[in-house]
Parts: C-alpha cells; sequence; structure tokens
C-alpha cells in the first residue's frame, strides 16, 4: 500500500509542474522540419510499415486461443474421415513365441483324426464335405499332398475314437397327476438301447419302449445284453408332490455304436415303499460307467416283487407318466439343449408334458500322439491360434478392425474338436480369449470382440471348474493384455491421435475393455493381487505424458541458440503443449473418466503444467539477468517474443479452470506473471514507439476529407483502431496482481494521454501546412468541421481508458487514471476550441 501512495505522489507531483494546457500560450506554428511534441523523431516510410506488421502479428498472436479452438474442431473434422488408425507398436516381450514344424505335423494330425470322427448332425454353417476340410487344412497348416496322404493314412489305420454321452436331466413340466392329493412324485430312469439294426428301430419306435416292459421279460432271456445291459441304466431323484419337478442331474454313458444307439428315458410317479427307483438309487453310488452289473438283478427282483403282491397287476406299481426317445444319430454336433415332448407307452396311454435335457456326445478316448502328452483344452488352443492366424492374415479391408469371424471350414473343424474333446463352454470362452488376447499383441483386431469374449468368460464363470493350469494360464493372459494396454495407453498420443476417428473409437473399446475386465468375478478370482488397475492407468499416463513432453524438447530444442531463439522455440513447445491439454479435455478425458474412472485431464495437465513452468521460469531468469544490464535494450523482436510467450502461458494458465477443486491449488504457474513485470515495463515502450509511429503513418495518408457520410477523416479512423488495440492487449494480458496493474495502467494512461495529444498536433500541423499556397478562407471552412470530429474522436478514445481494468476501483490508481485521462482530454478540447473560435488563424 505505501509503494501504492507514493506513486501516486510521484505522478500527482508530475502532474502539477507540467503546465496547463488551458492556459498555455499558443505554440508559434511548427515547420516541416521542427520535431512534433511527445512523439519521436519522423521516422522512414519502412519503420511506419513496420509499426503497422507489428500491430497485425499483436493481433494475432492475441487470436491465438480462438485460432486454437477452430483447429482443434478442425482436427475432429478431420478425424471423422476414414483414416485407418496408426501401427500398434508395442515390446517384444508381449509377443508370443511360434511353434515349430515338428508341433504343427502333431498339430495337423488332430485336425485330421477330428474330420475322420465326425459325428453328429451338422448344422447349415458347417461343412460336409471332407475333401473341402481336408483343403483347407492344407493351406492353415502349409502341409503338401505327400505328406497329407501320409498322416491321412495313419489316422484311418488307428483306433477309431470312443464316444460318450452327457445326459443332463434338468426338470420336466405340466406332467399327469397321478396321486389323490393332484400331484405326482416324478423321477427319472433313462438308458441307453444298444446297437440295434435300422428295422428294429422302425418297430422300437412304433412299440414306444418301456422300461418296465423289459424288466418282465428278463428271466426268459440268456442274456440281459440282449435287451438292455445294465450299465446303461441310470435314475434321478425322486421329487414328492410337484407336476413341474427340477431335477438338474447329469450322467455320463458309453456308446457302443454312436450310429444306432438311442437313448431312452421314462418318467414315473413314485407310490411304492419299494419301487424300480429306490432300487436304482444305488446305481448313482458307483464311481464310472462300469461294475453296475451286479446292481441289475437287484433292480429287477425288486420290480418283479411288486408286481407279484399285486397279482401281476401293473396298476399298483410306480405310474407311468411318459417317456423319450432319442436316436444318438440325430443329435447335432453341438448337441441338444431343448425341451422334449413327452410320449405314451401304446396309443391306450394317457400323458402329458414336457422334459428339458442336454445332451452332449464327445469322445472318451482319441488315439493321436498330441493328445496323449497334451491335454485337450492345450491342444485345442494350439489349434485356435493356427486357424486364427491363417484367417487374419487373409482379411482384405480393414484388417485392424477383424471381428474374429472364421470361415465354415475352420468353423466345422474348432466346432468338431471342441465338442469331441469334451471342453466346456467356459473352457471354450476363456481359450478364445487367451488365442485372440495372444494374436491381437502382434496382430490388431477390434477391441470390440475382445469386450466380447471378456463378457461371456463372465457370464460362464465358475471358480470351481477353473484349476490348475487353467487358472495360472487365464490369469498370464489377464496380465499380459493389461500391460499390453497399459503399454499403449503410454503411447496414445501416437496411437491413437484425435486426427482419426477409428482410432479414438479403437482407444475407448479398449478402455472399455480394460475397465470391465477389472471388474470380472473371473479377474478377481484369478489376479487377486492385481487390485491396482487405477492406480497403473495412472502410472501409465504420467509416464506417456513426461515422455512426450521429453520428445517436444527433443525436437524443438529450446536450449539452443541465442536467447531469442530459445524463447521462440519454448513459445513454440508451450503452444503444443496447449494443442495437447485442449485435445485431453476434449476427447481424452471422457474416454478415460467413462470406462475406467481416471481422470486423465487431471493427471497430464498437472504434469505438463509443471514441466512447463519449471523451463520457463529457468529461461525468463536468464531474460531478467539480461535486461538488468545497464548496456541492454528490448528489441522489438525480443519484445514480441516476450509478450507471445507471456499469451501462450496464459492460455495454458486458463486450462486450470476444468480441474477439480483439489486439483486447482498450488499449481506452478500461479504466479508466473512476476517472471514477466520487468521486461513488460520495457514492452509497453515499444508498443507506445510503434502506437506513434502508426499515428504518424496515419495523419501522413491523410486527405483531411470526410469518409463517406461520416465526418471525420481516415486518420481518426486509425488513431481509434490503435488506441482499440492496445487496449485489447492489456485486456488480454489480465495481469492479476492488482499493485502490479495498478503500475502498468498508469504507464498505458500516460502513453494514451502523449498519443492524444501526439495525434492532436500532427493534425494541426498538417493542416497548417497545407494552408500555404491556397485560397485561405475556402480551404479552413472545408477542413475545420473534419478536424474538429477528428479530435473528438481521439477525444472519445482517452475517456475508454477510465475503462481499463486495474482491480483497484476507488484506489489511487483509479484516481491517477483520472487525472491522465482529463489531461488528455483537456488537450483535445482545446485544440478543438482553439480551432472554433478562430479557424482562419489558429489550428
Amino acid at each position: 500500500m505505501t509503494t501504492l501512495l507514493d506513486l501516486k505522489s510521484s505522478v500527482l507531483r508530475q502532474v502539477q509542474r507540467s503546465q496547463s494546457l488551458r492556459s498555455r500560450r499558443e505554440p508559434p506554428p511548427p515547420t516541416a522540419s521542427s520535431p512534433l511534441t511527445h512523439c519521436p523523431d519522423p521516422i522512414p516510410r519502412r519503420i511506419s510499415e513496420e509499426s503497422v506488421e507489428f500491430f497485425e502479428r499483436m493481433n494475432a498472436i492475441l487470436q491465438k486461443q480462438e485460432n486454437m479452438m477452430r483447429a482443434a474442431q478442425a482436427e475432429c473434422q478431420r478425424g471423422a474421415c476414414t483414416v485407418p488408425p496408426p501401427q500398434e507398436h508395442v515390446d517384444q516381450a508381449f509377443i508370443p513365441d511360434r511353434i515349430s514344424r515338428t508341433e504343427l505335423d502333431l498339430l495337423y494330425e488332430e485336425a485330421v483324426y477330428t474330420v475322420v470322427n465326425r459325428v453328429g448332425v451338422p448344422s447349415p454353417e458347417h461343412v460336409k464335405s471332407d475333401d473341402e476340410l481336408f483343403a483347407y487344412l492344407l493351406k492353415v497348416f502349409d502341409m503338401g499332398e505327400e505328406e497329407h496322404e501320409i498322416i491321412l493314412q495313419k489316422v484311418q489305420e488307428s483306433k477309431r475314437a470312443n464316444f460318450s454321452l452327457r445326459v443332463s436331466v434338468m426338470k420336466a413340466k405340466n406332467l399327469m397327476a397321478k396321486d389323490a392329493n393332484g400331484y405326482s412324485d416324478p423321477y427319472c430312469m433313462l438308458g441307453i438301447l444298444v446297437g440295434q439294426s435300422p428295422r428294429e428301430t422302425e418297430e422300437k419306435k412304433e412299440r414306444k419302449f418301456s422300461f418296465r416292459k423289459r424288466k418282465d421279460k428278463l428271466e426268459k432271456r440268456s442274456s440281459t445284453k440282449e435287451v438292455l445291459p445294465a450299465r446303461c441304466i441310470q435314475v434321478t431323484e425322486v421329487k414328492p408332490e410337484t407336476l413341474n419337478p427340477v431335477w438338474d442331474e447329469h450322467f455320463v454313458f458309453e456308446i457302443d455304436d454312436v450310429h444306432n444307439d438311442l437313448l431312452h428315458l421314462d418318467i414315473w410317479d413314485h407310490d411304492d415303499d419299494v419301487s424300480v427307483a429306490e432300487a436304482c438309487k444305488k446305481l448313482n453310488e458307483v464311481s464310472g460307467l462300469r461294475g453296475m452289473g451286479r446292481y441289475f438283478k437287484q433292480i429287477a427282483k425288486s420290480v418283479r416283487a411288486n408286481g407279484s403282491a399285486s397279482s401281476g397287476s401293473e396298476e399298483n406299481v410306480d405310474d407311468f407318466l411318459g417317456c423319450i426317445n432319442i436316436p444318438l444319430n440325430e443329435i447335432p454336433v453341438m448337441g441338444y439343449d431343448t425341451w422334449f415332448k413327452l410320449e405314451p407307452r401304446s396309443s391306450a396311454s394317457k400323458v402329458q408334458g414336457e422334459c428339458h435335457l442336454i445332451l452332449k456326445l464327445f469322445t472318451s478316448q482319441r488315439d493321436t500322439a498330441l493328445s496323449k502328452k497334451e491335454t485337450n483344452v492345450s491342444i485345442h488352443k494350439k489349434l485356435l491360434s493356427q486357424i486364427v492366424e491363417y484367417e487374419h492374415a487373409h482379411v482384405k479391408r480393414e484388417p485392424y478392425n477383424w471381428n474374429g469371424q472364421v470361415s465354415p471350414p475352420a468353423w466345422t473343424v474348432l466346432t468338431h474338436h471342441a465338442v469331441q474333446t469334451d471342453l466346456s463352454p467356459l473352457q471354450q470362452a476363456i481359450i478364445r480369449w487367451q488365442c485372440y488376447s495372444s494374436h491381437h499383441r502382434t496382430q490388431r483386431v477390434c477391441y470390440s470382440l475382445l469386450l466380447r469374449l471378456l463378457r461371456t468368460i463372465d457370464a460362464e464363470w465358475d471358480p470351481p471348474a477353473v484349476r490348475g493350469d487353467l487358472e495360472r494360464q487365464l490369469s498370464d493372459s489377464f496380465r499380459l493384455y493389461t500391460e499390453h494396454c497399459l503399454c499403449l495407453m503410454k503411447n496414445m498420443r501416437q496411437v491413437f491421435p484425435c486426427t482419426s476417428a477409428a482410432a479414438i473409437t479403437r482407444y475407448e473399446l479398449m478402455l472399455r475393455g480394460i475397465g470391465y475386465m477389472q471388474n470380472m468375478r473371473a479377474f478377481k478370482t484369478v489376479c487377486p493381487l492385481r487390485n491396482d488397475l487405477h492406480l497403473d492407468i495412472t502410472t501409465a499416463i504420467k509416464k506417456g505424458t513426461a515422455e512426450w513432453y521429453e520428445s517436444l524438447i527433443a525436437r524443438y530444442k529450446p536450449e539452443e541458440g541465442t536467447l531469442e531463439e530459445q524463447l521462440k522455440k519454448l513459445v513454440q513447445v508451450i503452444d503444443a503443449v496447449c494443442a495437447d491439454v485442449q485435445r485431453a479435455q476434449n476427447i481424452y478425458n471422457k474416454l478415460f473418466y467413462s470406462a475406467v474412472k481416471v481422470d486423465f485431464f487431471s493427471i497430464s495437465y498437472r504434469l505438463l503444467e509443471k514441466q512447463v513452468a519449471d523451463d520457463v521460469n529457468v529461461a525468463m531468469e536468464r531474460v531478467c539477468g539480461t535486461l538488468e544490464q545497464e548496456s541492454s535494450r528490448l528489441t522489438q523482436t525480443m519484445g514480441e517474443t516476450i509478450f507471445e510467450l507471456f499469451m501462450s502461458l496464459k492460455i495454458l494458465k486458463g486450462f486450470r479452470e476444468f480441474l477439480p477443486l483439489k486439483d486447482a491449488k498450488m499449481l506452478a504457474l500461479t504466479g508466473f506473471h512476476n517472471w514477466f513485470k520487468s521486461s513488460i515495463h520495457k514492452w509497453l515502450q515499444i508498443v507506445h514507439d510503434r502506437s506513434c509511429d502508426r499515428i504518424r503513418k496515419a495523419v501522413e495518408t491523410d486527405k483531411l476529407g470526410p469518409l463517406q457520410q461520416a465526418k471525420h477523416s481516415s486518420s481518426a479512423v486509425e488513431v481509434t483502431a490503435c488506441f482499440s488495440q492496445v487496449r485489447e492487449i492489456w485486456v488480454q494480458l489480465a495481469w492479476p496482481d492488482s499493485a502490479g496493474a495498478f503500475i502498468f495502467v498508469t504507464r498505458l494512461t500516460d502513453n494514451f494521454c502523449s498519443e492524444a495529444v501526439c495525434y492532436s498536433e500532427m493534425i494541426t500541423h498538417k493542416i497548417e501546412r497545407n494552408q500555404l499556397g491556397r485560397d485561405h478562407k475556402s480551404f479552413t471552412v472545408q477542413v475545420t468541421p473534419v478536424a474538429r470530429q477528428n479530435r473528438g474522436w481521439a477525444q472519445n478514445d482517452v475517456n475508454d481508458v477510465s475503462k481499463l481494468s486495474v482491480n483497484t476501483k476507488g484506489s489511487a490508481g483509479e484516481q491517477i487514471c483520472y487525472t491522465h485521462k482529463n489531461k488528455a482530454v483537456a488537450s483535445c478540447r482545446h485544440q478543438s476550441f482553439t480551432l472554433t473560435l478562430n479557424p482562419s488563424t489558429s489550428l
């Protein structure tokens, strides 16, 4: 406050010592060679032109932020075009190992074995021709015809695959009520009818086979195998008092003849203390399918006992609720998962309802070299990887956007192999994720595919089903994919630029995928220690931002050259940083926050702001040290560079408004204006000099004629524009320190006063000079109104000085501004008043 008062007193004393413009004697008519008051000496035309260019450059600097916004919008519009995204180069550590030729040969044998042993009804998208499948496999494995024939002969001579049938009895609905209470106590008995000829099959379909009828003939047959082997009988639990039972029980049957055998299922109502169901319960206690023959006689005996007790009447045993007959050769490749309508035993039987079954055929034994030393999961993973690599290599249009869809031959081979090796949906989902995510690290695919695979794993997730090697492999795949994505995040400015809409779309899907992964049950189970993904992402952003800034410094080299060249290079660096921050705020931050809830803008801005502040602070210390030397003066180009540097920093600082309140405190650029105090003082002097040059040029070219309907001439318009631009320069500076702003406003006000008086005297001088040799009266009558209007315009411009923002309303600064303004206004009024009273002699 003391400084302000001292400055006020000093300025007031200076004003009081100056001669009053109202009482000052009329100056003698100046000559063409006499210097003009308050203005520099006359300067060459070249310098006057430089003054005009100077203000044009200042205007360009002031419009930099607006231009930056337009450039950012144009960049986004250009990105809307179909520009392919840049390559996603990653570290060699993420690239998987390639399979050897020996392993490929073994894998080819596995694929051929799968084709030769195909079973099930193919779907429309499957290929039925063996030759077409073999032709496809030859291309995938780069195999010759001779080698193929050798491997095919080996497979044909090997042992045929043994098949089994997995049956899941899920539930039934709308069963017939057999008890007096309006319900039934249903249970299922199911088994495999083996090796029947086509003729027997037709007869069987007409007779509607039933386990109850078959058991009555057991004692008359020499061998139970002729009818139904004991090892093919299974029974479910009894569900009391329901017409919509839910069993959810699973059974496995060995198949002797996959082309002719039949699955048969009966549903009975449990009514007796001892029934077929009770006798069959022990079957569920037996491990595997072997060794159950000794129980069959007990089942038959128990059933016969129930029948004898009722004098041969079938009505007193368990009531029949319906049956299902399914030939195994009608089961689709992918199996059945559907409701089957219950059928009666004969035309006299009355049944109703449906039963939900899941059926799947698979191989219980495979005679291949690879299957004897590796797990089915490992083999299928290698087969899928080989096919994926081949399929992707033959994608012609936008291979980076491949959705993972394979050709019909590939789908046929993969489907049959997964079914034959009894891979569960969860196992298949994990294998697909492992293969595609691994392939993506070398040949990028569409991130929506990877996200879809993650969702499939999450939907099928069953922790007890994932143990041992599969759990470890899934954990490794999650880890590698996470590290791969973090690596891409670090290089996001190069890999996912805003100029490519395709790249931004890929980046959004990648972030959504990594965000989805960290919330998956599978991820939390197999990667229990990786619960700091947000921290990893933050670290990647910081590291990538720091490396990007280092690349800017390496490109522009602001430490090289003269001091002025260093500052110009720093301006380029800061402008690049501002553009990057603009992109972060407009595009990247929205992607990060919506996908992974990370504030990308705050992280990158705070780091870049600190880096820029450190570099500029060091440079401005050198500038201030140079300007403090007595022999040193601030050149115009140096002043322009310093002004542009200040404005660039101001733009960068302005982005803090997008920060959360907690992050907007204690930033490195908070007091950056203090680095420019001494240089801004000298810079204002350059602005004043160029303003005077511009005024001189305007007066020299003024014809002193009214512009169209206006009564003022061209110089008044030019002076007004000059004052407006200087005022705009101050407004754009937006000096935040009130005390410093007070000093600068005082300086600017003084400059305005000097320039206004300068213009008033110059226009008077021009009129007086042009009077010589002319008709005195006629010239005065024409010019006097224009001169008065010109001075009136100058007076109005000086009045605008009071609008300069000082942030010290009612203070000494406002008083001094008012005093200086009055000084200039008084000068203009004096010239106009004199011209009005004595237009013929006193201009």
